[in-house]
């Protein structure tokens, strides 16, 4: 009995991700701007841009969050971050999650 009470936080969560799922097309659309640095197939060219392809949405996200409430330091990222808003970062977070 006592194992449930621990489950419940996580599958109230599983939940909440499920009822309002990302839009992989919507976060392919804002991903153009992200494209410059980090490659069209979100496979960066440049050493010193990350490739994106392939992350896990939640890390994705995570660092998304990161660069927006100023807790993850990268100047290039301040006036990408200031056009997003959460429905966005989820969006780009689930498109760069399903490319291989």
């Amino acid at each position: 009995m006592q194992r449930w009470v621990y489950a419940l936080p996580l599958l109230a969560l599983a939940w909440g991700q499920h009822a309002r799922a990302a839009d992989i097309e919507a976060g392919k659309a804002k991903a153009a701007v992200c494209a410059a640095c980090h490659g069209a197939d979100g496979r960066a060219s440049v050493p010193v841009y990350p490739h994106l392809a392939g992350q896990h949405s939640a890390y994705l996200l995570k660092q998304l969050k990161a660069f927006k409430d100023g807790s993850r330091q990268e100047p290039l990222m301040v006036p990408f971050m200031a056009m997003l808003n959460e429905a966005d970062m989820e969006n780009l977070a689930a498109y760069y999650a399903s490319l291989k």
